[in-house]
């Protein structure tokens, strides 16, 4: 009997063909219209697909889109799982293990995120270089055998940033770095912890991402992030994040960030050289 993800793959394939896909993006709150542009694109539910969880929280549509875009073969995944859903940080394994498995060798992720830097002010665009696990889990936890031993170190690939980078550049897009710090959620941080945050090295925070990178990296995915900033934390320039405000400012920024992710397509890509079986991709 198949496993959800190789059944999620099966009717990817049967619906959208085998052709394998080059680069997938996870659209996080507010940032759905991120994708306007694919060409022949093929629409399918989440609830179609095995394991796929359905997002129950506004600002994600809950699709799978497959299509072309720029001559590439490319994924959109519209909205995603949240930790704080389920109260389990593998909410996300089978959507990713199923790109893995059609052929996605580059992760895009995106999420909304709040400021903890006075310099990065809403609708700014923020490149994540690391991260900060502060939720007190992890999603490879009870894995059988050494399955959960992966290693962390350039988690967020360099040669992507640098594309991303040279894409911002091209584009006109003002594209900052920081270091993203994960909590659980759904409560927004405390003014004390977002005087933490700063404390201990981070520049955004939010209730994303940080499960998907750990999960993307033990299938081997190159994985870039990034975050739009939406608020600034509570307690922090007057910071008083809501859920509303989070969606409505994402949907302003969605424009420099769609821009952004269509030049990167059209950005020459460095040379990966030859990968040897059983390394990282």
């Amino acid at each position: 009997m198949s496993n959800p993800s190789e059944t999620s793959a099966q009717i990817i394939q049967a619906q959208a063909g085998a052709a394998p896909i080059e680069y997938a993006f996870v659209l996080g709150t507010g940032l759905g219209s991120a994708m306007e542009g694919v060409e022949d694109a093929v629409t399918i539910p989440f609830s179609e697909l095995p394991g796929f969880p359905v997002p129950a929280v506004s600002g994600h549509a809950g699709n799978l889109i497959v299509g072309t875009q720029d001559g590439m073969r490319v994924a959109y995944m519209q909205g995603r799982t949240h930790y704080y859903e389920t109260g389990d940080p593998r909410a996300m394994a089978v959507p990713l293990e199923t790109l893995a498995m059609i052929g996605v060798q580059n992760l895009i992720l995106t999420n909304s995120a709040g400021s903890v830097k006075a310099d990065l002010y809403p609708r700014s665009l923020v490149l994540l270089t690391d991260h900060i696990n502060f939720s007190g889990t992890n999603p490879l936890i009870g894995l059988a055998s050494d399955g959960g031993f992966v290693s962390m170190t350039d988690a967020y690939d360099p040669r992507l940033a640098r594309r991303l980078k040279r894409a911002a550049t091209t584009a006109g897009v003002q594209l900052h770095e920081g270091v993203y710090m994960w909590f659980s959620g759904p409560s927004f941080e405390t003014p004390a912890e977002i005087k933490m945050a700063r404390t201990l090295g981070a520049d955004v925070v939010g209730m994303s991402t940080v499960p998907e990178v750990i999960i993307a990296r033990r299938l081997g995915l190159r994985v870039a992030a990034i975050s739009i900033i939406t608020n600034f934390g509570a307690g922090f320039q007057g910071g008083n994040p809501t859920h509303l405000e989070t969606r409505e400012t994402a949907m302003q920024g969605a424009i420099a960030l769609r821009r952004l992710l269509r030049t990167m397509l059209r950005t020459k890509e460095e040379a990966w050289g030859i990968r040897q079986p059983g390394t990282p991709r």
